[in-house]
């Protein structure tokens, strides 16, 4: 998986140019890397990965939690860009969320101020795996979001949840999950339906927090999720 994923680095590399934002305290960057829409874009999917509690390390193209979001980059691509959908991947400039600073919110609110200004009217959907998915949760209120999908996410007791109000959600978790809780996204969806009709939680089966179990079961949800938003009437950007 380690050495296709890298191949899919390379060939992401040659879709579009890279994008560079601030300078963190160690001197990195978030980048973004594309895949753009057959036609005019209409919608952008923004994938997030995981990462750790605390590191001030930076994120290498090489590493795991960067390499595993590659192939749902393609796979929500390969479902959506002839319907003008474009699929961005963030790589983050630390590799941890680093209470209070939040390093991950940041580096994704720098992607989106720069997807709004490459797309202004596009719709946004947001996939995001562990660290990745709590971050998607986090921003799904931010201005042209329309949907979230959350796999493994790192959920804390007192996490958010009104930002979710009026917006497909969906998040997915392995049952045999031993570095995030499948039990916490389970409460957060039921805590989050008073204000969230359209939220689902869906349990993978004998699958860990790599998603390496049952594989095509999650490219499969990320590839239906991303199907049913892409704008078709049904799922329209608020103003």
């Amino acid at each position: 998986m380690r050495t296709r994923s890298l191949r899919r680095v390379h060939r992401l590399a040659r879709h579009g140019t890279e994008a560079a934002g601030t300078k963190g305290p160690s001197g990195t960057v978030p980048s973004l890397r594309t895949l753009p829409a057959g036609g005019n874009t209409r919608t952008v999917v923004l994938v997030l990965h995981g990462g750790q509690a605390r590191s001030t390390n930076p994120v290498q193209p090489w590493q795991l939690a960067y390499l595993r979001m590659i192939p749902f980059t393609y796979a929500a691509h390969s479902v959506a860009a002839q319907s003008g959908t474009a699929v961005w991947l963030l790589r983050n400039r630390l590799r941890g969320w680093n209470e209070p600073q939040r390093a991950p919110v940041d580096d994704a609110r720098w992607a989106l101020t720069e997807l709004r200004r490459a797309h202004p009217a596009a719709n946004i959907v947001l996939i995001g795996h562990s660290m990745g998915g709590r971050t998607a949760l986090r921003l799904a209120g931010d201005e042209g979001v329309v949907a979230v999908c959350a796999l493994a996410p790192w959920i804390e007791q007192e996490e958010p949840v009104r930002q979710l109000a009026g917006k497909p959600v969906l998040i997915a978790h392995g049952d045999r999950d031993r570095r995030t809780s499948p039990r916490a996204s389970a409460e957060y969806v039921q805590r989050a339906s008073h204000s969230c009709a359209d939220i689902r939680f869906v349990t993978v089966p004998s699958s860990g927090h790599a998603m390496l179990r049952r594989s095509g079961l999650w490219t499969a949800l990320v590839r239906d999720f991303v199907r049913d938003a892409v704008p078709t009437g049904r799922l329209q950007r608020k103003s």
